[in-house]
């Protein structure tokens, strides 16, 4: 709006994340198939007044994560206050009001940050989101003796976005005398007061490989009720003529077989592949691979009854699965019936296989092998309120 003082964003995403015993900086770790920090600027995108948005990232990862990236990108430092000052440093000109966040908090709702915008502007200091403290906080001496008991009352757990004018946050900066991780600290050694507002259960701090977990939980609960995908599959046909072709979970007598480490049921795989996408829980080379004795010459079946109490396990159910079988041979329209029969048994829900050519076109074509494409709805019945 015009008249409105701007806001800017400083999302500090340099830290190297060695806590999650991970090869890659924590911000760049994915959760369901997207960085915490795409996530992380999901929020600020959210919010209810335009930001400028500026990024911290590890030197190395300035070019990879500026591409394509409406914000500035900058190199970080060595710690978190020097890679809070590179993003000041590029705030855009008339920024009166800076949030700076953590991209480790990943899950923060974008009305947090705009609760700490508008008691940046009531009050015209540092304002910082918080929680209660639950749990009870004893002082503790050096040799392990318990001191007291803290009343928890006067205690917040401090979380981020934390909210700034400008002005004094600049100053802060260029006063400080030693290394803060806190900004709001930062802040009151200048001099500054700073007021708490709300913050929320999601805007927890991603560390630790269980951090991770609870992350992937949350986003898993958070997907929508139903939810598609789409798989394929395609596998050659064997080169032995003695190799049984096992097909929609099938024998078919008299047939060549398809090559592969299990039977190479490319309609069983390719429902697979979409139940798993469907539900973001990986896909079939994740969940079955091939350094797996168990499934050499493994029939269909074995891999849909694993792939259902996978889903079964993380809350989801099937809905429904169509696949399209793409192939000269085998005949499938006398058999369809029967693998509908058997691979809704299976998965306890409707599965309907039909099969097509490709008018000669490929190696499908040529009749060198097979090619299945599934499209599976599931529905998440864990899914939390």
């Amino acid at each position: 709006m015009p008249g409105t003082p701007s806001v800017a964003v400083v999302v500090v995403a340099a830290g190297s994340g060695t806590r999650l015993g991970l090869n890659r900086p924590k911000a760049f770790v994915e959760i369901g198939g997207r960085t915490i920090l795409s996530r992380s600027l999901d929020s600020v995108r959210g919010m209810a007044e335009a930001a400028s948005i500026v990024v911290v990232v590890p030197e190395a990862l300035v070019a990879e994560t500026a591409a394509g990236l409406d914000a500035r990108v900058v190199a970080g430092g060595g710690t978190r206050q020097q890679s809070v000052t590179a993003g000041l440093a590029v705030v855009p000109e008339g920024t009166e009001i800076v949030l700076v966040h953590d991209a480790a908090r990943a899950f923060t709702p974008p009305e947090v940050f705009d609760r700490v915008v508008a008691a940046v502007r009531q009050t015209g200091h540092g304002v910082i989101p918080g929680l209660p403290v639950t749990d009870t906080i004893k002082g503790v001496a050096a040799d392990g003796t318990v001191r007291d008991t803290i009343d928890r009352s006067t205690l917040t757990a401090v979380q981020t976005p934390q909210g700034f004018p400008l002005d004094q946050l600049v100053e802060a900066y260029r006063l400080a005398a030693g290394d803060f991780t806190d900004d709001a600290a930062l802040l009151r050694e200048a001099g500054h007061p700073v007021s708490v507002v709300a913050g929320d259960g999601r805007s927890f701090k991603i560390t630790t490989a269980d951090d991770l977990g609870r992350a992937e939980d949350l986003l898993r609960r958070s997907l929508p009720a139903v939810r598609t995908g789409v798989g394929v599959d395609a596998h050659a046909f064997s080169a032995d003529e003695g190799e049984e072709l096992w097909l929609a979970g099938l024998f078919w007598p008299g047939e060549r077989g398809l090559s592969g480490h299990s039977d190479g049921d490319v309609v069983a795989h390719a429902i697979c592949d979409a139940l798993l996408g469907a539900s973001g829980l990986g896909d079939l080379g994740s969940r079955f691979g091939t350094a797996d004795p168990e499934l050499a010459g493994a029939h269909g079946e074995v891999f849909l009854r694993r792939t259902r109490r996978i889903l079964a396990d993380e809350g989801f159910t099937v809905g429904n699965v169509s696949v399209q079988l793409i192939g000269n041979r085998p005949r499938f329209s006398p058999r369809k019936a029967e693998a509908d029969a058997l691979l809704s048994a299976v998965l306890g829900a409707p599965v309907s296989v039909s099969a097509t050519t490709t008018d000669g076109l490929g190696s499908v074509g040529r009749g060198e092998g097979l090619t299945a494409i599934a499209t599976a709805l599931v529905v998440c019945v864990t899914r939390s309120s």
